[in-house]
């Protein structure tokens, strides 16, 4: 028999337990699923055990911040399963999952998708060499173990994470080989237009001089205005080469490199849905269509948390309680008038959270050549396939992204588009002379998962949902 739900959450994060939370008070059932094995999400990763330990301390006030919630969000009565992966959502809503290798179906009034962001890919030639990683992997093993690289790293890319994971590095005890800033020159003088109205984020503005402050005290190579990129070895890397925009190119030994070009929405699953989206020229991605609850273009599919446009821990919080407004309105546990009442404080709070946004986007947009990868660049990791091999079948009368698919198998790997999607975007964009937004995304097939035979098997073949599964 399948389980029945009044609004099923997929994350754990900051947006995930808000909404929760929120949907708990109002009298909602609530289910919530995470492919993690304890709630937090990325930013808030291992807060249960971390946040009293020396590397809670470590990563400060901000992350610590994350426990009272992950706690009240253990006794709101919401049911919780972490380490399940959604695998497939049919109009129903059914919800196809599984957990412990065991398959199940869940029907669910209302879908909140709280599944936050992914470092945006970054390809160069390279990128694939084992000692090549990305900066939110190796914070990822700093908050859960307190792991820091034994030998110094180079790091290179822009943005707040970067920033931050530098700091903490270096308060951990490690050192830094160099970093490679590969942010457009001329930050501020872009920023300076959305100053005045970033105003009430002026903590923020002041922490991150602050840490750029420490990062330039702790006397390590800082080298501006990287544009290009290329990591050498044998079988893993060895040597890094960069150039800078005045032409300027160096090679220099390096044993592990950590890249970061920012963070886009994750739009996986509302891509498999069918649901609409925009081209953000701010961040240069995409992001679903949301109402102002943050439903999208599916009644009952609702969205919250950097999903929904990159925008913070905080502002994430508050699209969670949002969406659990809206979602309890539209199971008729709240009045539309009583949701706007409650909803408007949060609108207020949302705008502030949300104010920094166009200083940080302003400050560090990607650079252009990460957009337009050089002939020998591989692109499509699962596949093995150079950028010069998409450009070649762009040549075959004018291609969009699931005819190139079709051609070469771009996207059809285990990540399934995750990582070359934009950049074959863009590619192609540029083959034909177009603006990127005009090109599309792929079309997103289930299983959205790696998924198992004995998995799909384990679903109750007699249920109607189950045949439309199989």
């Amino acid at each position: 028999m399948n389980r029945a739900v009044d609004l099923l959450i997929i994350g754990a994060g900051p947006a995930g337990m808000s909404a929760a939370l929120r949907a708990r008070c109002l009298g909602l059932s609530v289910l919530v699923v995470d492919d993690q094995h304890a709630p937090g999400g990325q930013i808030w990763r291992a807060i249960e055990t971390r946040a009293h330990t020396s590397t809670g301390k470590l990563l400060g006030d901000e992350y610590a911040a994350g426990l009272p919630l992950a706690q009240a969000f253990r006794a709101s009565g919401a049911v919780y399963e972490p380490g399940t992966q959604v695998w497939q959502i049919e109009p129903g809503w059914q919800v196809y999952m599984s957990r412990a290798q065991q398959a199940e179906c869940v029907q669910a009034a209302n879908v909140l998708l709280a599944t936050g962001a992914q470092e945006r890919p970054a390809p160069f030639p390279g990128w694939t060499l084992p000692g090549v990683l990305t900066v939110g992997a190796a914070q990822i093993l700093l908050k859960t173990a307190r792991e820091i690289p034994q030998n110094p790293p180079w790091i290179a890319g822009s943005g707040p994470l970067a920033l931050l994971y530098m700091v903490q590095l270096l308060r951990a005890g490690g050192s830094i080989a160099g970093w490679l800033d590969t942010a457009p020159a001329d930050g501020w003088r872009r920023a300076l237009p959305h100053v005045a109205s970033a105003r009430h984020a002026w903590k923020d503005i002041l922490k991150g001089l602050g840490w750029t402050r420490e990062l330039r005290r702790a006397g390590f190579p800082i080298i501006r205005d990287v544009t290009q990129l290329r990591a050498q070895g044998d079988q893993r890397l060895e040597h890094l080469v960069y150039q800078t925009a005045d032409g300027q190119s160096q090679r220099v030994g390096a044993e592990l490199l950590l890249i970061h070009e920012g963070v886009v929405p994750s739009i996986h699953m509302t891509q498999a849905l069918g649901c609409e989206h925009v081209w953000s020229a701010a961040q240069f991605c995409l992001a679903p269509t949301l109402d102002e609850w943050g439903q999208t273009s599916k009644p009952g599919i609702f969205l919250a948390g950097d999903g929904a446009g990159i925008g913070g821990a905080h502002a994430a919080r508050t699209r969670g309680d949002l969406a659990a407004l809206g979602i309890a309105m539209r199971a008729g546990k709240l009045q539309d008038d009583a949701a706007r009442r409650l909803a408007e404080p949060m609108r207020r709070r949302l705008a502030t959270e949300l104010s920094i946004r166009p200083v940080l986007d302003a400050l560090y947009p990607p650079r252009a050549e990460l957009f337009a990868p050089t002939d020998d660049t591989m692109v499509c990791r699962c596949e093995e396939l150079t950028a010069g091999q998409i450009r070649a079948a762009a040549k075959i009368g004018q291609p969009g992204p699931n005819q190139i698919k079709a051609f070469t198998r771009a996207g059809m790997g285990p990540c399934q588009g995750r990582q070359c999607g934009y950049t074959v975007a863009h590619i192609l964009a540029a083959a034909y002379g177009k603006p990127v937004e005009e090109i599309g995304f792929y079309r997103i097939r289930p299983p959205l998962k790696p998924l198992t035979l004995g998995e799909l098997a384990s679903l109750d073949s007699g249920s109607d949902t189950g045949s439309h599964a199989a």
